[in-house]
């Protein structure tokens, strides 16, 4: 069997195609398949090397390209590639030519082999906004008060209808904020959640731009591609007629992550971080929701982070080379 990721040079792509390597295969249905080939597409190639990895770099909203992804072996899709909060609402034309389009012409590549691959969409908990209830729960309508949130929901509608006419067998997965994300800062709107820990623990100034008290629902990138890979083990009948689903996280404040901050890179690490409101992210943030009641994610089988303390420990044990402040 053949695996498409798209997006897949990112932090979550590798980690989830090295996850895949590392299994030797991938489950599905109850069923362990064997893995033939991972295409990796993204702008760049892939850091990861190996005989069953091939890297294809290209423009995702170029159906041309795209059409050539997908093949009769595709049995597996799993959908990343997409611009990021803050940089689609910078430049709406970027966010829908890349996380719309991009995504038809996907779909559209996919309906074509006529074969109902696997679609795995990452959707975001962007699609929820505005005025919400204090907790957001399977019922509540999404609302998104962003160009990202609302791209991301066009792509769930379209990943819904595509399986609902036998063309694919989607599901979308709206994704907690992940923290914390490797690597340099990106544009998205959440990122400093992040970065008031990946940039002290590295021994760098870090700048808080909301209120300590900001709450936000998170989940680790061990934790996230876990729930992938549980996502598209799951039967189709798993699913049902509805086909996106609020995955579990932690309700986590700033707060909290500096407490957490404080326990592994000690006081010093915390004085790195500078609170400097900036209201363009705040106005964003606070349309974002922060807690969810997941009982349908949690009765399918998915499963969040214990705390966010682990989460900290993950990302130090993940990434022992870009750490070097220590209580």
């Amino acid at each position: 069997m053949d695996i498409l990721v798209t997006g897949g040079a990112g932090f979550l792509g590798q980690q989830l195609i090295r996850g895949l390597l590392d299994r030797g295969g991938i489950e599905l249905d109850g069923r362990t398949h064997g893995i033939d080939r991972i295409v990796c597409f993204d702008q760049a190639a892939g850091a990861l090397q190996d005989a069953r990895v091939h890297n294809v770099a290209g423009d995702i909203s170029d159906a041309a390209v795209v059409r050539g992804l997908v093949g009769k072996d595709t049995g597996v899709i799993v959908h990343l590639a997409a611009v990021v909060s803050g940089t689609a609402e910078a430049d709406f034309d970027l966010g829908m030519r890349v996380n719309l389009d991009g995504t038809r012409h996907l779909l559209a590549a996919a309906r074509a082999v006529g074969t109902q691959p696997r679609l795995l969409f990452s959707s975001s908990i962007a699609v929820f906004g505005g005025d919400l209830p204090a907790v957001v729960t399977d019922a509540t309508t999404p609302t998104p008060q962003g160009s990202y949130g609302a791209q991301k929901l066009i792509g769930e509608v379209l990943v819904q209808d595509y399986s609902r006419k036998g063309f694919i067998d989607g599901r979308s997965v709206r994704v907690p904020t992940v923290v914390v994300r490797p690597g340099l800062p990106n544009g998205a709107a959440s990122g400093f959640a992040s970065g008031i820990i990946r940039e002290p623990l590295a021994g760098k100034p870090a700048l808080l731009p909301v209120d300590p008290a900001t709450e936000m629902w998170v989940a680790s990138p061990r934790t996230v591609v876990k729930m992938f890979l549980h996502a598209l083990a799951l039967p189709a009948s798993a699913w049902g007629w509805h086909r996106s689903v609020n995955l579990p996280g932690l309700v986590a404040s700033m707060h909290e992550e500096l407490d957490a901050l404080r326990r592994f890179g000690g006081d010093a690490a915390v004085g790195l971080v500078r609170h400097q409101p900036d209201e363009a992210v705040m106005r964003l943030v606070r349309t974002w929701a922060g807690r969810f009641d997941t009982t349908r994610a949690l009765a399918m089988g998915f499963r969040p982070d214990a705390d966010f303390a682990s989460i900290v420990q993950a990302y130090i044990e993940d990434n022992p080379h870009a750490v070097t402040m220590r209580a």
